[in-house]
């Protein structure tokens, strides 16, 4: 009887853990792919403000997340760390953004060595200007979807709901191939 409980337990556990940061109600709409992206200015971990302009020409992986410190979050982040080599290599930024603190995103940032900004949206305008709000038990948090910007400043891929365990392979498969045609539309010398 006892096995049966345990597993019963561990069975409501992971379904709790796997809805937590699910959207109840998700507010605003998901700008497509080929729209000019939404401008911000938001305070990064460094306490400096940073503004998607201040990226034009860049490539720009633009992700939202709900929260600093929690498992999904946590590991979404430190795969896109494990990977800033291949970003960087690609001459893409990486920019993480969530309802936090700039105070937060610092902690989260030294706690697990990331070296990428992240970006504070407490009153969730900038979320919600790329539909990436959720409410979830009567509190708001980013919804977890990410943008790749192209160096003209149009959102060039939309992903939303990621998986956080595979979510920056994905990115980098995406920004491979939309770089790739995007050195053809442009007729970009290779190594520019």
């Amino acid at each position: 009887m006892k096995k049966y409980v345990f597993l019963f337990a561990l069975l409501v556990a992971t379904a709790i853990t796997a809805f937590a940061f699910a959207p109840m109600s998700s507010l605003g709409e998901v700008p497509a792919a080929g729209a000019a992206a939404p401008s911000f200015k938001l305070t990064t971990n460094e306490g400096k403000e940073a503004s998607l302009t201040d990226f034009k020409g860049q490539w720009v992986v633009l992700y939202f997340y709900p929260k600093d410190f929690t498992s999904g979050c946590t590991l979404e982040a430190r795969n896109f760390q494990r990977d800033l080599a291949k970003y960087q290599a690609a001459k893409a930024v990486i920019l993480g953004v969530s309802i936090d603190t700039a105070e937060s995103h610092k902690d989260f940032c030294a706690k697990e060595g990331l070296n990428f900004k992240l970006l504070s949206d407490p009153d969730a305008k900038t979320s919600e200007a790329y539909g990436s709000v959720m409410e979830y038990e009567g509190k708001t948090y980013s919804a977890r979807n990410s943008f790749i910007i192209d160096p003209q400043g149009k959102i060039a891929k939309v992903f939303v709901k990621v998986k956080p365990a595979s979510h920056s392979e994905e990115v980098l498969a995406a920004l491979a191939e939309l770089q790739a045609q995007y050195k053809v539309t442009f007729k970009v010398k290779p190594g520019a």
